[in-house]
């Protein structure tokens, strides 16, 4: 495995990154990201290395640098074209040489050209970056550091297969020959109430006494084997919030790094009557990644979770499935009304789904879905389900833009190494939210929440208003907020151009409006910002100004002006902020020694989870680049159950006296083949009608645990089969699922609601029947009946 994977060379002489150290800088909602890799060439001959490594797509690079010996190069950012020329000419002639460039079709992957490293040297490469927290469901910021970069699938006809590319190794992470170091030091205006992580972590360490600053580290022994997250809560999280930060003396006043830039926070918090609000109508499109990377457990939480959704669509609703890899299929030819009828065949199919459609084109089964006309009065509410695993990510983003005032976008990701410029990004332009699924997380409770915040009511017509001072303006930064659902959050950039003799305070005013009822928040902020504070929120206003214009420039295509790409230069080059149209250089012109004999490509490798037995790579060569080329992938073989232990997806743990009890088999039954146990909950949704109600059979027996002549005896003889079914239904749910609550409520609801409609008497009666045949205490009350 090994030496397939190139990591050895004929001399079985180690790659030359030998370690990887990461700090973390938190501000409230946002940080800067430190990297510093420490190289060594031991070979004796000259070498040319190439790492490629993933970033979050909205991270904003902002310092590159290199200390080769006692030499230190700091880079500059220019023109693409005109960095890679200079790199090329640098080698050529024997000169040091580092090149940092942004990839052409993803901006999560930046690869780095170590470029000539003499024998015996070493070389500490400095990557600083400052992005934007996610914010999770929970209320957590949400900080990941990839242990991997998936391999991107790359659809056929999308770029060639030369120049302009490096090649990236994967190797088991337990033979990645280098070390890792992470550290996060955390302030904010609000006190930190936690810092959780899925790797073992030191304690935490408060640095004052009100508890708005701590430090966090990496506990010893990181095998760097998985995903490195870190989940960071606030006190009063909902608190909007306006901080300015001081422009940089060096830059001239009226240029963006020049003026204060002022960044404001708003994460509202919706009341629990809003909260409980569910809608009646709606379409419903769920596109499921079906690709060769979805094998085994990935599918399998698919299809379990599509189960959950169909059994909690309300009924008046339309739906339809839709499935992709490298071709695309859907159960209906267009949405249909969600009942009986269509949630039985549309489960039909579900349950025969298999990751079986070879690559990820995930473009094509889009335009389809978008090429659909809207049902009038049904709001489009697009499911997206993906590892990630796609070269093109910068045009599907721009398919979604184009699309999204005719529905919403929401988006998972699956996996270890997920991209997150793509599910971020489809949620972002499709005014959704965006959700991960990693490690032993299911995938069920996070879905069945977006589920919640599609059917729930959406802050809407918001406006911000600026009031400042007599000889100070306004330039926004940042494109116009649609949309805010429960749990998400928007940063909002403005940068202020002049000044004032008579106020040293500004005032913002933001208005929305939240199922009908208009709200209005105002804060105060000061014009005269400290000092040396950093440039963290300057660098994050330019990343979204950069990223607009890049849109901008994507949807004028094949015109001639270059008005706007010159913009982005522009702009990059002033905040030192790197984009698609420009790269970081770094020449050591003072080396005037020329380097003796060819150079040598040594791949330093990206670890991935073990199980995988074939690495995917890019193959390319480093010099004579061709602009705006990408791989050719072929997508990673893995066997399905080693894909489940490597994504460590795992069914709810659940206690004996809940599950479904062992049934009496003939000997007949006992010589099928063994087919493994349904989660005891799967096994009660499923049985679910589409108008919200159970049907008392053997099946519902079963599921319950009890026999059907256990079932039908302690029914109320006024009661119909299917009231007393609904309410036992209800109160196992209540009585033995409530650490799943997420995963139900939505159909449980549903099931409240038919029961009020059948205005049943004796439901007090069958409450008390029900808990003593289930061994429960549940209050009518608790059920909401």
């Amino acid at each position: 495995m090994v030496n397939c994977c190139g990591l050895l060379n004929t001399n079985k002489e180690p790659v030359p990154l030998k370690s990887v150290e990461v700090e973390l800088e938190v501000r409230d909602h946002v940080t800067t990201v430190v990297s510093t890799l420490n190289y060594e060439n031991k070979e004796d001959k000259p070498l040319e290395a190439v790492f490629v490594f993933p970033l979050p797509g909205d991270a904003a690079v902002c310092h590159f640098s290199a200390k080769i010996g006692q030499t230190h190069i700091v880079a500059e950012v220019k023109e693409k074209k005109e960095a890679r020329e200079e790199y090329d000419d640098a080698l050529s002639s024997g000169q040091q040489a580092f090149l940092l460039e942004e990839s052409d079709q993803s901006p999560d992957i930046f690869s780095l050209s170590v470029g000539s490293l003499p024998p015996g040297e070493s070389a500490s490469i400095r990557l600083e970056y400052v992005t934007e927290l996610a914010v999770q469901a929970d209320e957590g910021l949400r900080f990941c550091l990839p242990a991997v970069l998936n391999p991107r699938y790359q659809p056929q006809g999308s770029g060639g297969s030369e120049g302009g590319n490096v090649q990236v190794t994967s190797v088991p992470a337990s033979l990645v020959p280098y070390s890792l170091s992470f550290s996060a030091r955390v302030s904010s205006p609000r006190p930190v109430s936690k810092v959780e992580s899925s790797c073992p972590l030191e304690p935490l360490q408060y640095l004052n006494t009100e508890q708005t600053q701590a430090t966090v580290k990496l506990a010893a022994g990181h095998k760097f084997d998985r995903d490195v997250e870190l989940l960071i809560y606030y006190k009063d999280a909902h608190q909007p919030t306006a901080v300015v930060e001081a422009g940089q003396a060096s830059s001239q006043p009226g240029a963006l790094m020049g003026d204060p830039v002022v960044m404001l926070s708003l994460y509202p918090e919706f009341p629990p009557a809003v909260m409980s609000s569910v809608a009646s109508c709606g379409e419903f499109v769920f596109l499921l990644d079906r690709s060769g990377s979805m094998s085994g457990a990935r599918i399998k939480s698919a299809t379990d979770t599509l189960l959950l959704l169909l059994k909690s669509i309300p009924l008046g609703c339309y739906f339809n499935i839709c499935s992709f890899g490298s071709s695309y299929e859907h159960i209906f030819p267009k949405s249909v009304e969600y009942n009986q009828k269509t949630m039985d065949e549309a489960l039909k199919n579900v349950e025969e789904m298999k990751a079986n459609l070879g690559g990820t084109e995930i473009l094509k089964p889009l335009k389809h879905i978008y090429s659909q006309p809207c049902i009038p009065n049904q709001p489009r509410q697009l499911f997206v389900f993906t590892d990630g695993e796609v070269g093109n990510t910068k045009d599907v983003i721009n398919l979604v833009k184009h699309n999204s005032v005719s529905h919403r976008c929401f988006s998972f990701g699956i996996g270890e190494g997920a991209s997150s410029a793509l599910i971020n990004g489809l949620a972002k332009e499709g005014g959704g939210h965006a959700q991960f699924i990693t490690g032993t997380d299911r995938m069920q409770p996070k879905v069945m929440q977006s589920l919640r915040f599609a059917l729930q009511p959406a802050v809407v017509d918001i406006s911000v208003t600026w009031d400042l001072p007599k000889g100070v303006s306004v330039t926004a930064l940042s494109p116009p907020i649609t949309a805010l659902f429960q749990g998400q959050r928007s940063l909002v950039y403005a940068q202020l151009t002049g000044q004032s003799s008579e106020a040293s305070e500004g005032c913002v005013t933001v208005k929305y409006s939240l199922a009908g009822h208009p709200s209005q928040n105002q804060l105060h902020f000061s014009l005269k910002p400290a000092v040396d504070t950093g440039l963290t929120v300057h660098r994050l206003a330019a990343r979204t100004l950069i990223r607009s214009l890049e849109m901008e420039e994507r949807e004028r295509k094949g015109e001639e002006d270059g008005g706007v790409k010159k913009k982005v230069v522009e702009l990059s080059v002033q905040s030192g902020v790197s984009s698609a149209f420009t790269a970081f250089i770094a020449v050591n012109k003072d080396n005037s020694e020329v380097i003796q004999g060819p150079l040598v490509r040594r791949n330093v490798p990206t670890p991935r989870m073990m199980g995988c037995r074939m690495p995917m790579s890019r193959h390319a060569p480093v010099m004579n680049r061709k602009r705006g080329c990408m791989p050719r992938i072929v997508p990673m073989s893995c066997d399905a159950p080693e894909m489940d232990e490597m994504m460590g997806y795992m069914p709810r743990p659940v206690p004996m006296s809940r599950a479904a009890p062992k049934m009496d088999t003939s000997s007949s039954e006992s010589r099928l083949p063994k087919q493994p146990p349904r989660d005891p909950l799967l096994q009660l949704v499923s049985l679910q009608k589409a108008s919200g109600c159970w049907v008392l059979d053997p099946a519902l027996a079963a599921a319950l645990g009890k026999t059907s002549e256990e079932v039908e005896k302690p029914k109320p003889a006024s009661v119909n089969q299917e009231v007393w079914a609904t309410i036992l239904a209800l109160i196992w749910l209540h009585g033995f699922q409530m650490d799943a609550q997420e995963e139900w409520e939505l159909l449980a609801m549903k099931a409240v609601s038919w029961l009020r409609a059948q205005k049943a008497s004796c439901v007090t009666e069958c409450v008390e029947a029900g808990n003593a045949l289930l061994v429960c205490n549940v209050q009518k009350d608790a059920l909401g009946i």
